[in-house]
């Protein structure tokens, strides 16, 4: 199994802070830019896996890279350069606490709601008579608070409005963004033989302006469907085969665990581990149309601060 890298403890020139998320780790320069590790460690039901996989920081600054770099049309955002393949340099940007997600199937955690009995989700009705996987008849925006720890919760548009959490005018804003970039994601996904089931979006503010930040359209944060038999599995009731890291939640439901009080945390097994990683590079391989290039693990670490260091060097000269 190729190492991982699951804690960063990084100290890079200019740097003033750090914040380490559930998933990345970002450094804070004092000229204005972010540092931003994509690590390999794995979250789900908003609690970190003691387990790193292989590989998945890099499919997640990859993937997001290429999105981001296909989307800039549509919304500015953050990113300015990736030095490593498992960095994003780019733009601090003051964070909106609103997690704008779009679903345009009724999947993950919709489903589970819908299942629950819910017809209304974020303020949004859900139709009768769906099931499982079921395409909306058209995308539904269910936005979610943005939590430093601990689990986001769903929050409708009316409440986000009149709670003041971003004006009225700069909201809808934020819909028409995320409406268009799901589109554009679509679209993408479509070309290269799936369907982009489900995603969500983060936007900074920077000078006055909104800009797309973090990451979009990845396995941590987006839900991907083959395209070819989908109707065939719907027809049949079965579970259709998906790019995501949802077979993660589903293995650790099946181990008794989804983040609830008096659950205990199950340790994946080696094997599991190395299916996960070959799930990431495969839905890498998939969106991109190009083969995964495994860097070099053998001293994530001093590869990772060789490269920042370098970068940081040239753009101050």
């Amino acid at each position: 199994m190729a190492n991982a890298i699951i804690d960063s403890k990084f100290s890079f020139k200019g740097q003033t802070s750090v914040y380490n998320g559930k998933v990345r780790d970002v450094y804070t320069l004092d000229n204005g830019l972010l540092v931003m590790i994509a690590s390999d460690r794995i979250s789900a039901f908003d609690h970190v896996l003691p387990k790193g996989i292989p590989f998945k920081g890099q499919v997640l600054n990859q993937v997001a890279t290429m999105f981001l770099d296909a989307t800039k049309d549509i919304v500015p955002n953050w990113l300015l350069a990736t030095p490593d393949p498992s960095v994003a340099v780019g733009y601090a940007c003051d964070p909106i606490r609103v997690e704008m997600v779009i679903r345009g199937y009724m999947s993950g955690h919709a489903a589970r709601e819908y299942k629950a009995g819910k017809r209304i989700l974020c303020g949004v009705p859900m139709p009768e008579g769906m099931k499982e996987n079921d395409k909306f008849p058209a995308p539904i925006i269910t936005p979610a608070t943005k939590a430093d720890e601990g689990h986001d919760e769903d929050i409708s548009r009316e409440e986000i409005i009149s709670q003041g959490i971003v004006p009225e005018e700069m909201y809808l804003k934020l819909e028409d963004y995320t409406r268009k970039l799901f589109q554009r994601g679509t679209e993408m996904a479509a070309d290269r033989g799936l369907i982009l089931v489900d995603t969500k979006y983060e936007f900074g503010i920077r000078n006055g302006e909104v800009m797309l930040i973090d990451e979009i359209h990845t396995p941590d944060s987006s839900r991907f469907f083959y395209a070819d038999g989908y109707q065939e599995l719907q027809d049949a009731g079965e579970p259709q085969r998906q790019l995501s890291k949802e077979f993660v939640r589903q293995w650790l439901i099946e181990n008794e665990f989804q983040g609830l009080d008096g659950q205990t945390m199950p340790i994946m097994p080696d094997d599991f581990v190395d299916v996960v990683t070959e799930r990431y590079i495969e839905l890498y391989e998939k969106i991109t149309g190009k083969a995964f290039e495994k860097s070099d693990t053998s001293d994530i670490t001093k590869r990772i601060q060789s490269n920042v260091d370098a970068y940081i060097e040239n753009i101050e000269k």
